[in-house]
């Protein structure tokens, strides 16, 4: 079982940066594949971001350049640099572990707004 616990979310201006961290609890953290997804009401939840056991990573085009995902498997954390922010990232955003199942954190509310 993996229980994460994800912080950083909040209300920036357009333009602004945001850091979520994402904290896990088990012992697969460093063989599993992480991302960040969101989730706006009445949309589908999207991947922002992932990041492999070996340190490739992946990123919407939306985000592209102004996000950056890393990964410290020594603290088993993972964490999502969120720069030049717009409104339309607003959403609630979530951390995901996967490795043969998946988990999801609870979730943190990003809000970009002037």
């Amino acid at each position: 079982q993996v229980q994460l616990v994800e912080s950083g979310g909040g209300l920036v201006q357009p333009g602004g940066s945001l850091r979520l961290s994402c904290a896990a609890s088990g012992d697969i953290f460093s063989i599993s594949t992480l991302g960040w997804y969101r989730q706006v009401p009445g949309k589908q939840r999207e991947l922002v971001a992932g990041i492999t056991s070996s340190g490739t990573t992946n990123y919407a085009d939306s985000v592209k350049g102004r996000f950056t995902i890393s990964r410290d498997n020594t603290k088993n954390t993972v964490t999502l640099q969120m720069n030049d922010l717009k409104p339309e990232d607003t959403a609630v955003y979530y951390c995901n572990v996967r490795h043969q199942i998946q988990f999801w954190g609870q979730g943190t509310q990003v809000t970009v707004s002037s």
